[in-house]
């Protein structure tokens, strides 16, 4: 008997389904990592802005401010382009220096560096509880 095969066995489907798996489980965290990698930048772009208005202020006034809007504020938005971050100012030494945090939210929240921290001399940190393993934080 000439027998002629068409298509696809049961077998050979969920052979390639479970590779396809395979290849999901192992590139999507990746994938994760990179994104959110690259959604700090969201976070030095608002980073830079603040601090730059920070230090305008400071050479006017001769004191940082922990306001965003209204009276004697920086007058700008808290929240990143994005919307991936949210600043908050701390102030210390009578309003002589400051530490600007930038908290992460929503598809950042679970970023590995945390919230990160700039201060008025320019150092840069993060809070994390690991080194992330996508790169430095900043």
């Amino acid at each position: 008997m000439n027998r002629t095969s068409r298509g696809f066995t049961l077998l050979e489907m969920m052979i390639v389904v479970v590779i396809i798996a395979i290849l999901a489980a192992v590139a999507y965290p990746n994938y994760r990592r990179y994104v959110q990698r690259a959604n700090r930048a969201d976070a030095k772009d608002l980073a830079m802005r603040i601090a730059a208005a920070e230090e305008r202020r400071y050479t006017n006034l001769n004191r940082y401010t922990d306001q965003f809007s209204g009276n004697d504020s920086l007058q700008m938005s808290d929240v990143s382009e994005r919307g991936l971050y949210t600043a908050q100012v701390q102030l210390g030494n009578g309003d002589q220096t400051f530490t600007l945090l930038l908290v992460p939210g929503g598809s950042q929240a679970s970023d590995a560096c945390g919230t990160l921290t700039i201060n008025n001399t320019g150092f840069k940190d993060w809070t994390g509880d690991k080194p992330p393993s996508n790169g430095a934080c900043w």
